[in-house]
């Protein structure tokens, strides 16, 4: 395959997917892969299940944290309270009854059939780590933990693997380095033969305060991180307005935090 894109933790914000969606057909891309974490946080789960679903390929798409409690609310005792009030009013809406069941049943699909991991060539795809696919985090200061560092490269079957889940970008190599885009020239990093994670960060809730959509392309052994600018302010009056997603899921889009 020439060309494809990563995104992940789209969140619910058809604003900063949508953006994210025009910048990957500006430059030719067609294939794209998906690492969870559609829904989620955000106003509009509906609708970027329709984004996903309606783009002109079919997007592998694999499950994250938030479709897992959606699906069982037994997993969403790990969450924190502001996460699993939007996992409840997420959980009504998609379920709601002024919409065709037809509709409905079309996203639950949907979520109930996505799988934990996905190859591609020779690339890994999880949500949260190889050796736990939709909870582990993977965080800069992982770099530093030789063990855990370990463990997660010995469990990948491919030389490159792709993780979301935390929301910050960045590359992570067996030498215990860590490496934020913006310590990369232009962004981009070439590959070699040795094994390299790499976080493509968030499309709907960027942590790394950068309020930007965050995403990836390879192409060849080249991987290429971008940031997107979105109208998060719209997205935050959006969730302001709709009860039962606190606020503090809208405040930190403007601080990407």
């Amino acid at each position: 395959m020439s060309s494809f894109a990563i995104i992940s933790d789209l969140h619910s914000n058809t604003e900063a997917l949508g953006a994210v969606f025009e910048d990957i057909r500006s430059r030719g891309i067609e294939e794209v892969v998906c690492l969870g974490d559609v829904i989620g946080y955000g106003p509009n789960p509906r609708q970027c299940i329709d984004m996903i679903l309606d783009w002109p390929r079919p997007i592998q798409c694999i499950r994250g944290n938030h479709e897992e409690a959606l699906l069982d609310e037994g997993s969403a005792t790990e969450f924190n309270d502001k996460a699993r009030s939007a996992i409840d009013w997420t959980r009504d809406a998609l379920n709601d009854s002024q919409f065709p069941w037809e509709e409905n049943e079309r996203y639950w699909n949907f979520l109930g059939g996505l799988k934990e991991r996905a190859h591609l060539d020779d690339n890994l795809f999880v949500h949260g780590s190889p050796r736990d696919p939709i909870r582990e985090y993977l965080l800069p200061r992982d770099s530093q933990k030789p063990e855990k560092m370990r463990v997660l490269f010995e469990r990948m079957d491919r030389p490159k693997c792709f993780v979301g889940h935390s929301h910050v970008p960045g590359v992570y190599t067996t030498a215990g380095e860590y490496f934020h885009p913006n310590d990369i020239s232009d962004g981009v990093y070439q590959c070699n033969s040795e094994k390299t994670l790499f976080n493509v960060g968030s499309v709907g809730q960027p942590r790394d305060g950068d309020v930007r959509a965050s995403y990836v392309s390879i192409a060849g052994g080249e991987i290429r991180f971008h940031r997107v600018e979105y109208d998060y302010r719209s997205v935050m009056q959006k969730i302001y307005a709709t009860a039962g997603l606190p606020d503090y899921l809208a405040d930190r889009l403007e601080k990407g935090r």
